[in-house]
């Protein structure tokens, strides 16, 4: 594995080796359905989400509070709390887009920070003493922290020292949702023997989202404004992105059009059904249900591993766990039982 397959979240491995497996063909009418990157604002605000810079000092439920009075609506959510003094990626969702939020939680997250150490240590040692901290670990929530405070396990993918002056040291982590980095950068400097504590941190990923297609909440701002005085959409459509990218750490699954409506009313998806598969789908994965035209349909429990499903031409291959789709966005060809 290269240096830079080491540092990358879990989620961003997957997507690079996954591959698109074909069971059948078949075409798509264009009379149903919108591929997502066709949707016009106002659908963006019902079913979109934005990445926001978020800057030190206001809560995450601030942020958030903010960008629904910037946009006018009247329902957002967050994926994922970021402490007021953090800084960086902060995924809003938009409208019904909410309902699709919870995914993130599912996806590793990579900071970049300053660990202040009480001490000075040998260099060497305080490399040593980080690396025993990559793989499982166990922590218990700080006393602020809105859980239970009960020792849990955690899983620290990369821990990598970017620079080190003096006693505050500059590092880069990859680690699984829940994990508190603060608390992971107590725990270091109790294992060094020297103390140490977290003097900012700004989040850089959340699972294939990262801090490069983020915004400042002014440039959302001056983009709605644009769009709502000029009638000029563009900047905003660049902000605002469907919410189907917010599942793209998971493996998926392209449906045909007949098959579409069924699952809207919540039926398990069958094998003749199927036309595309990722090949890194396991048995009791949870996956995407996709149109041909890129629609999120729903998210499902997979039944069968990729290879059965493209082997098999009969069952069950995935029951529905949460519809997104509108019933009646696509006809209705299957029949009642």
């Amino acid at each position: 594995m290269s240096r830079y397959e080491n540092l990358l979240l879990p989620s961003e491995k997957n997507r690079l080796n996954r591959v698109r497996l074909i069971k059948a063909q078949a075409g798509t009418n264009t009379n149903y359905g919108k591929n997502p990157r066709e949707r016009n604002i106002y659908e963006l605000l019902d079913s979109g989400f934005v990445n926001i810079d978020k800057p030190s000092g206001p809560s995450s439920h601030q942020v958030v509070a903010w960008v629904k009075e910037i946009l006018n609506i009247n329902k957002a959510g967050h994926g994922g709390t970021l402490d007021p003094n953090a800084t960086g990626l902060l995924t809003i969702a938009l409208g019904n887009a909410t309902k699709a939020v919870r995914v993130l939680l599912l996806a590793g997250k990579e900071y970049v920070g300053i660990m202040r150490l009480h001490k000075k240590v040998e260099e060497k040692k305080l490399r040593e003493t980080c690396k025993n901290f990559v793989g499982e670990i166990y922590q218990i929530p700080p006393l602020r922290s809105a859980v239970k405070r009960k020792r849990r396990k955690r899983h620290v993918y990369y821990l990598q020292i970017l620079e080190i002056k003096n006693k505050d040291i500059l590092f880069r982590v990859g680690c699984e949702a829940g994990t508190y980095v603060r608390t992971l950068c107590v725990d270091i400097g109790k294992k060094l023997g020297c103390g140490a504590h977290l003097l900012e941190l700004r989040r850089t990923k959340i699972g294939c989202l990262n801090l490069e297609n983020a915004v400042k909440l002014q440039d959302l701002k001056d983009a709605y404004e644009t769009w709502r005085e000029e009638e000029n959409e563009k900047e905003l459509k660049n902000i605002i992105n469907p919410f189907e990218k917010l599942f793209d750490h998971l493996p998926k699954i392209v449906v045909r059009d007949s098959a579409v409506d069924a699952l809207c009313h919540g039926a398990s998806l069958t094998l003749p059904g199927v036309l595309e598969v990722d090949s890194d789908i396991k048995k009791n994965n949870l996956i995407g249900i996709f149109t041909l035209k890129g629609e999120i349909i729903a998210l499902g429990i997979s039944e069968m591993d990729a290879e059965q499903i493209i082997q098999k031409n009969k069952g069950v291959c995935t029951t529905i766990e949460r519809v997104f789709m509108k019933r009646g966005t696509y006809p209705r060809i299957w029949k009642k039982s």
